[in-house]
Parts: structure tokens; sequence; C-alpha cells
């Protein structure tokens, strides 16, 4: 009798403040060393800045930044007769997100100088500016797929 894989679904909380789900994703995502207090008050101080700066909610500046971020194609490696192929794949919508999120918080983590949550609120307005470090690398991304269009075949 063949025995059934057990999958395990990661169950995300929602943040305290706003009770959104994509937010408690992005404040565990942030949090090092299991500092979440910490990692919740950067979040909610970039919130506050950036209500300051665009006079929109900081969580709607935030949702469209992700938004705008998210890619729709990604490049995967495939091995086919002894050479490997760049191949585009459709992304799904949870991995989306994921991909999102770590762009954003590499491009403001490589940036010098400022407080967390004031470039990270400098880098949230920018994406959802459509400009930006993160931006750049989704359009780079999709300029990859792009050019190996050809082969999709192999997907």
């Amino acid at each position: 009798m063949a025995r059934r894989k057990r999958t395990y679904v990661k169950q995300w909380k929602a943040d305290s403040r706003y009770g959104n789900i994509l937010v408690g994703r992005f404040i565990g995502n942030v949090m090092q060393d299991g500092k979440r207090s910490v990692a919740e008050r950067v979040i909610y101080d970039c919130f506050d800045v950036i209500h300051e700066r665009t006079k929109k909610g900081g969580l709607n500046v935030f949702e469209q930044a992700i938004k705008n971020v998210s890619p729709l194609l990604e490049l995967k490696s495939k091995r086919v007769g002894g050479a490997n192929y760049q191949v585009p794949i459709q992304v799904s919508g949870e991995r989306r997100q994921t991909l999102a999120v770590r762009w954003i918080l590499a491009a403001v983590r490589s940036k010098k100088g400022k407080r967390m949550a004031e470039k990270l609120a400098d880098e949230l307005i920018d994406a959802s500016n459509k400009v930006g470090s993160a931006m750049k690398k989704r359009d780079d991304t999709h300029r990859m797929a792009e050019a190996n269009k050809a082969f999709a075949h192999f997907a």
C-alpha cells in the first residue's frame, strides 16, 4: 500500500496593528535573531514615515509596492542532454509575494547610512512609484526571461 506524502503548509499570522497577513509575513522576513518586537517597531515606524511623506496610508503604499515588484516570470535552470538551459516559467501567487519581499529587503539592506525604517520607507515609496532597486531587479528578471523565451518548450 502506497503511503501518502505529508505536506506542511506554513500558517502565517496577521500583524497586531493592521490584522494584515502580508504585513505579518513581511515582519517575519525583517526579523533577525527572533527579535519580533524590533522588527514590528521598524515596520510601523516605516509606515509612519511613509504617511508623513506621501499623505497616503503606509499600508496602501506597502501593498502597492509589493504588487509592483511581484514578478510574473522567473528563470529555472533545466538540464537537457548535457546542457543547462535557463527556462522561463510563470510564478505562482505565493512565490510572487515572497520574491517581492525578498528583493525589497535585499535592496534596503544593501543601502548604508540611514536607520532601517527610513531606508525601508524610501524603497517602498520608490517601488510604489515603479522605480528603485527592487523594481530594477524585477525588470532584469523579466528581461532575462524574455531573452530566453526560446527555451520555454523545455518547461
